[in-house]
């Protein structure tokens, strides 16, 4: 299972950014992927998984409303559209199989990280 993310970077608040998660065609067909971030200081946190059976999707409340998580199966992609960002929003951001369920889990495999950083 290989999972490449990109498209982190510098963005003021209210502003908006795209994350792209490149994966394998295994990992796109048989696992649920999503993305996950980790701020200085805090513990990583699961904020948005789309299943690969049916598309489903989940989000943390953090990020509900501002955030949208899609597939795109030719390109073998996985997007995190990030809108209306927040300081608080700054972290490192992972992909990485996920499970849902009371909150997102992770299931084993995971990409590199991309910085994210919002400020003015």
């Amino acid at each position: 299972v290989q999972l490449q993310a990109s498209g982190g970077g510098l963005v003021q608040p209210g502003g908006s950014l795209r994350l792209s998660c490149a994966a394998s065609r295994f990992a796109l067909d048989y696992y649920a992927i999503g993305w996950f971030r980790q701020a200085p200081g805090k513990e990583r946190e699961g904020i948005s998984c789309i299943l690969s059976s049916d598309g489903r999707t989940q989000y943390a409340d953090s990020v509900k409303g501002r955030f949208t998580i899609s597939r795109d199966n030719a390109k073998y992609t996985v997007y995190l559209q990030m809108n209306s960002l927040k300081p608080e929003d700054t972290a490192v951001y992972y992909c990485a199989t996920c499970g849902i369920g009371d909150t997102i889990y992770h299931t084993g495999y995971w990409g590199q990280g991309t910085q994210v950083t919002v400020s003015s």
